[in-house]
Protein backbone atom coordinates (compact mmCIF):
# COMPACT_ATOMS: atom_id res chain seq x y z
CA UNK A 1 0.00 0.00 0.00
CA UNK A 2 0.93 3.38 -0.13
CA UNK A 3 2.88 5.15 2.03
CA UNK A 4 0.15 8.00 2.55
CA UNK A 5 -3.10 5.60 3.11
CA UNK A 6 -1.21 3.99 5.78
CA UNK A 7 -0.34 6.82 7.74
CA UNK A 8 -4.43 7.86 7.45
CA UNK A 9 -5.60 4.78 8.91
CA UNK A 10 -3.26 5.13 11.51
CA UNK A 11 -4.42 8.38 12.20
CA UNK A 12 -7.95 7.26 12.11
CA UNK A 13 -6.74 4.42 14.75
CA UNK A 14 -5.14 6.73 16.85
CA UNK A 15 -8.29 9.53 16.46
CA UNK A 16 -10.86 6.78 17.56
CA UNK A 17 -8.77 6.32 21.03
CA UNK A 18 -8.11 10.06 21.40
CA UNK A 19 -9.82 13.52 22.04
CA UNK A 20 -11.60 14.49 18.21
CA UNK A 21 -11.96 18.14 19.40
CA UNK A 22 -7.77 18.90 19.31
CA UNK A 23 -6.36 20.91 17.01
CA UNK A 24 -3.98 18.40 15.92
CA UNK A 25 -7.58 16.13 15.27
CA UNK A 26 -8.64 18.85 12.95
CA UNK A 27 -5.03 19.89 11.37
CA UNK A 28 -5.28 16.80 10.25
CA UNK A 29 -8.66 16.10 9.30
CA UNK A 30 -8.40 19.15 7.13
CA UNK A 31 -4.82 17.83 5.49
CA UNK A 32 -6.36 14.41 4.89
CA UNK A 33 -9.42 16.40 3.04
CA UNK A 34 -6.96 18.53 1.07
CA UNK A 35 -5.06 15.54 0.56
CA UNK A 36 -8.09 14.06 -1.09
CA UNK A 37 -9.04 16.87 -3.35
CA UNK A 38 -5.60 16.63 -4.36
CA UNK A 39 -5.60 12.87 -5.57
CA UNK A 40 -9.25 13.74 -7.25
CA UNK A 41 -7.45 16.63 -9.01
CA UNK A 42 -4.75 14.43 -10.06
CA UNK A 43 -6.69 11.55 -11.17
CA UNK A 44 -9.05 14.20 -13.22
CA UNK A 45 -5.77 15.60 -15.21
CA UNK A 46 -4.38 12.08 -15.69
CA UNK A 47 -8.07 11.55 -17.53
CA UNK A 48 -8.20 14.49 -18.78
CA UNK A 49 -4.70 14.35 -20.35
CA UNK A 50 -5.37 10.75 -21.45
CA UNK A 51 -8.61 11.57 -23.22
CA UNK A 52 -6.77 14.66 -25.48
CA UNK A 53 -4.06 11.86 -26.38
CA UNK A 54 -6.76 9.78 -27.67
CA UNK A 55 -8.25 12.56 -29.39
CA UNK A 56 -5.24 13.83 -31.05
CA UNK A 57 -4.56 9.81 -32.54
CA UNK A 58 -8.00 10.08 -33.51
CA UNK A 59 -7.34 13.34 -35.45
CA UNK A 60 -3.97 12.23 -36.76
CA UNK A 61 -5.07 9.28 -38.00
CA UNK A 62 -8.41 10.95 -39.62
CA UNK A 63 -5.80 13.31 -41.00
CA UNK A 64 -3.70 10.52 -42.60
CA UNK A 65 -6.42 8.56 -43.90
CA UNK A 66 -7.86 12.42 -45.39
CA UNK A 67 -4.80 13.04 -47.23
CA UNK A 68 -4.12 8.62 -48.67
CA UNK A 69 -7.76 9.67 -49.86
CA UNK A 70 -6.58 13.15 -51.24
CA UNK A 71 -3.82 11.85 -53.18
CA UNK A 72 -5.50 8.77 -54.45
CA UNK A 73 -8.01 11.25 -56.02
CA UNK A 74 -5.29 13.93 -57.28
CA UNK A 75 -3.62 10.69 -58.89
CA UNK A 76 -6.54 9.61 -61.16
CA UNK A 77 -7.14 12.82 -62.29
CA UNK A 78 -3.84 13.24 -63.15
CA UNK A 79 -4.22 9.91 -64.92
CA UNK A 80 -7.30 10.67 -66.36
CA UNK A 81 -5.38 14.38 -67.76
CA UNK A 82 -2.70 12.42 -69.01
CA UNK A 83 -4.42 9.54 -71.10
CA UNK A 84 -7.07 12.78 -72.64
CA UNK A 85 -3.98 14.50 -73.58
CA UNK A 86 -2.68 11.17 -75.58
CA UNK A 87 -5.70 10.11 -76.84
CA UNK A 88 -6.05 14.11 -78.57
CA UNK A 89 -2.45 13.80 -79.79
CA UNK A 90 -2.80 10.38 -81.30
CA UNK A 91 -5.63 12.23 -83.03
CA UNK A 92 -3.40 14.58 -84.12
CA UNK A 93 -0.74 12.70 -85.22
CA UNK A 94 -3.03 10.81 -87.89
CA UNK A 95 -4.15 14.00 -89.17
CA UNK A 96 -1.04 15.50 -89.37
CA UNK A 97 -0.26 12.37 -91.12
CA UNK A 98 -3.11 12.09 -93.66
CA UNK A 99 -2.35 15.94 -94.00
CA UNK A 100 1.72 15.06 -95.06
CA UNK A 101 0.58 12.02 -97.11
CA UNK A 102 -1.31 14.24 -99.38
CA UNK A 103 1.23 17.06 -99.74
CA UNK A 104 3.03 14.05 -100.60
CA UNK A 105 1.05 12.72 -103.41
CA UNK A 106 0.57 16.38 -105.40
CA UNK A 107 4.22 16.50 -105.28
CA UNK A 108 5.20 13.16 -105.95
CA UNK A 109 4.47 13.68 -109.91
CA UNK A 110 5.90 17.33 -110.07
CA UNK A 111 8.64 15.54 -108.55
CA UNK A 112 8.48 12.70 -111.07
CA UNK A 113 8.27 15.13 -113.96
CA UNK A 114 11.22 17.23 -112.33
CA UNK A 115 13.36 13.96 -112.62
CA UNK A 116 12.36 12.58 -115.72
CA UNK A 117 13.02 16.77 -117.14
CA UNK A 118 16.54 16.59 -116.08
CA UNK A 119 17.70 13.05 -117.04
CA UNK A 120 15.99 13.84 -120.67
CA UNK A 121 18.13 17.21 -120.88
CA UNK A 122 21.41 15.85 -120.47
Amino acid sequence: MDEKVLEEIRFHQDVVNKDANSPLYQIREKEMEISGRVLAAKTQSEKIVSDARKAATDILRTAEADADKAAKKHAEVAITSAESEATTLREQITVDADALKSQLDKRHSEAVDAVVSMVTSV
